[in-house]
C-alpha cells in the first residue's frame, strides 16, 4: 500500500468500525427502540467533545469459529468527552457486536478508561446493553468482569461513577453497575439480573417474566437496585447530565457553586401554615422542599422505593447540596429497613463528594413488628446512624414536627456532629409522643379511672402537661441541642447562611483503615 492509498484506508477502517456489527443489526436495535452504542454517546456529550480510544481492538480468540468473525472495536466504543465542558470517561456497549457480550479485550478496554479517569480525577460513565460473558472466551471472560470490578471499588469514593442500563445487563455483569453510586435503568426496554427466568423456572420451579424478575419498574420500586426509571433513553441521558451538575469531578474538589437570581433571603409565608394542626394529620414534605430550594428545583433520587424518606439534590443560593428529608404522607414518615438503607447510602454518597447534607425531619420513630425485627432493623438502622456520625460534610438539620425516640438520633441529630440544627417553633422533640408517653407514665392512675369522659379529660391534661414539659423545642434548645428555634417562612435565608459559613469547614477522623459499618 503507497503513501497515498493510507489515508483513505484509515477513513475506511473507522467506518467499518462505527458500524459496529453492521447495517442490519443496526436496524435490529433501532426496532426495539433503542439507540445504537455510539448514537448514546454522542447524545450524552457535548456536541463534538468524544475521543474515542481503541477502535481498532479486536479480540483473540480462536475458538468456535470465532476467529473467522472479528469487529473493529469488538463490542464496546470507549474514550472521553465533555458534559457542559467538564470531562467525563465513558464506555458504551455495543449490543451489535456479540449481543454486547464481553470479551478479554472488551475488558481491557474498559479498564483503560477506568485507570485514566482516575488518574486525571473525573467522571466514570457506563452504559450497559450486554448479554453478558462472551462464553466462548470461558476464564478469560470472567477475569475481564473481575478487572472491571476491582476498578469499581478502587473508583468507589474517589470519581463520582454513573451507571446506564439501556437493555439486557444478567449474571456476573450485574456487579459493575451495583458497584457505582447511581444507575438509571430504562421502562421495558430494561433489565437486570443475577439468574434469568429459565434458570429460575428449572431451580425453583417459579414461573416468571424478564420484566417481572428484573425490570427497570423492579429495581426502582421493590428492590432498590436502581435510582432512575426513565420513559426512554434519551431521559435517561438527560438524567445522567443533570445528576454531574451537582457533584465534582472527584472527592479532592468541591461542587461548583453557580450563579443564582433566585434571593438568598426569599421568605415564603405559606411556610407558617404547612404543617397541619392535627399532629397526626400528613402532608407533603416536598411541598416544603419546592419552597425552600432554588427556583423550586429538586433532583429526586429513589422516588418510587422507600417513600417514607425523601432523598435528592437541590441547590440554595447556587451551592448544591443532598437533601435527606421523612415523608409524613407515607406510612407517616417512619422510619424502617429500606428507608434506612435508602437515606444511608444517599449521606455517604454525599459525604464522598463534598456535597452538604440538608436534613428536614418528621420522624415518629422506627417501624414496629417482627418482620422489621427478622429483616434486621437494628442493623439497618444502624447503616443510617453510622453514615451521619461519619460524615464530614457540612450537615443542616431543620426539624419540621416530630423527632421522637432513637429515630430522633438518627436523623442528624447533634451528637452526631451536626453542624447547624434549626427547629420550627411546633416541633415535638422527645422519647416518644405525648399519647404514648402518657399511657406509660400514668399507666395506674388512668387504670383507677372508669368514667371514660373523666379519662378522656385526664388524658387531654397530661398530654398537655407533657407537650409543655417535654415535647417541644425549648427544651431541646434549652440543652443547647438545638442552635435555634426558627420561623418555618424563614428556613430558606438560615439554610443558606449556615451553608455559607461553612463553606471552610474542617472535621477530621480518628486515623483508621476503615470502620466496620453494620452491613
Amino acid at each position: 500500500m503507497n503513501a497515498h492509498d493510507k489515508i483513505p484506508h484509515l477513513i475506511e477502517l473507522r467506518e467499518q468500525a462505527r458500524l459496529g456489527g453492521g447495517e442490519k443489526r443496526i436496524a435490529a436495535q433501532h426496532s426495539k427502540g433503542k439507540y445504537t452504542a455510539r448514537e448514546r454517546v454522542e447524545k450524552l456529550l457535548d456536541e463534538g467533545s468524544f475521543e474515542e480510544y481503541d477502535m481498532f481492538v479486536t479480540h483473540r480468540c480462536t475458538d468456535f469459529g470465532l476467529e473467522n468473525e472479528r469487529y473493529l472495536g469488538d463490542g464496546v466504543v470507549t474514550g472521553r468527552g465533555t458534559i457542559d465542558g467538564r470531562v467525563v470517561y465513558i464506555f458504551s456497549q455495543d449490543f451489535t457486536v456479540f449481543g454486547g457480550s464481553l470479551s478479554e479485550t472488551f475488558a481491557m478496554k474498559v479498564c483503560k478508561i477506568m485507570d485514566q479517569a482516575m488518574k486525571v480525577g473525573a467522571p466514570i460513565i457506563g452504559i450497559n446493553d450486554s448479554g453478558g460473558a462472551r462464553i466462548q472466551e470461558g476464564v478469560n471472560s470472567l477475569a475481564g468482569y473481575a478487572e472491571i470490578f476491582y476498578r469499581n471499588i478502587m473508583a468507589s469514593g474517589v470519581v463520582p461513577q454513573i451507571s446506564a442500563v439501556f437493555g439486557p445487563c444478567a449474571g456476573g455483569a450485574v456487579y459493575s453497575p451495583a458497584l457505582t453510586d447511581i444507575i438509571v435503568m430504562t421502562d421495558k426496554t430494561s433489565h437486570m439480573f443475577v439468574t434469568g427466568p429459565k434458570v429460575t423456572k428449572t431451580v425453583t420451579g417459579e414461573d416468571i417474566t424478564t420484566e417481572d424478575l428484573g425490570g427497570a419498574s423492579i429495581h426502582t420500586g421493590k428492590s432498590g437496585v436502581a435510582h432512575f426509571k426513565a420513559d426512554s433513553e434519551d431521559e435517561g441521558l438527560l438524567l445522567i447530565r443533570k445528576l454531574l451538575e451537582y457533584l465534582p469531578q472527584n472527592n479532592l474538589e468541591d461542587p461548583i457553586a453557580t450563579e443564582c437570581s433566585d434571593p438568598s433571603d426569599r421568605m415564603d409565608d405559606e411556610l407558617n401554615e404547612v404543617i397541619p394542626d392535627d399532629p397526626n394529620k400528613p402532608y407533603d414534605v416536598k411541598d416544603v422542599i419546592h419552597r425552600i430550594v432554588d427556583f423550586g428545583e429538586f433532583l429526586e433520587i429513589q422516588r418510587h422505593w422507600a417513600k417514607n424518606i425523601v432523598t435528592g439534590f437541590a441547590k440554595f443560593g447556587g451551592m448544591p447540596c443532598g437533601i435527606v428529608a421523612n415523608q409524613p404522607n407515607f406510612l407517616a414518615g417512619v422510619l424502617d429497613i429500606d428507608s434506612a438503607r435508602k437515606a444511608g447510602r444517599f449521606v455517604r454518597f454525599c459525604d464522598a463528594f463534598n456535597v452538604p447534607v440538608i436534613t428536614l425531619v418528621d420522624v415518629p420513630g422506627f417501624l414496629p413488628g417482627s418482620f422489621q425485627e427478622y429483616g434486621g432493623i437494628i442493623s439497618h438502622g444502624a447503616k443510617l446512624l453510622f453514615a451521619y456520625g461519619e460524615a464530614t460534610v457540612p450537615k443542616i438539620t431543620v426539624t419540621l414536627r416530630k423527632s421522637y425516640g432513637g429515630a430522633h438520633d438518627v436523623m442528624g441529630s447533634k451528637q452526631l456532629r451536626a453542624d447547624i440544627n434549626y427547629a420550627w417553633p411546633g416541633a415535638e422533640i422527645a422519647v416518644m409522643g405525648a399519647h404514648g408517653a402518657i399511657e406509660v407514665l400514668e399507666s395506674k392512675a388512668i387504670a383507677e379511672l372508669k368514667d371514660a369522659e373523666a379519662r378522656n379529660e385526664f388524658f387531654r391534661q397530661k398530654e398537655e402537661e407533657y407537650r409543655e414539659k417535654f415535647a417541644n423545642p425549648y427544651v431541646a434548645a434549652r440543652f443547647g441541642y438545638l442552635d435555634d428555634v426558627i420561623e418555618p417562612r424563614s428556613t430558606r435565608p438560615r439554610i443558606i447562611r449556615a451553608l455559607r459559613a461553612l463553606a471552610t469547614k474542617k472535621d477530621v477522623l480518628p486515623p483508621k483503615k476503615h470502620g466496620n459499618m453494620p452491613l
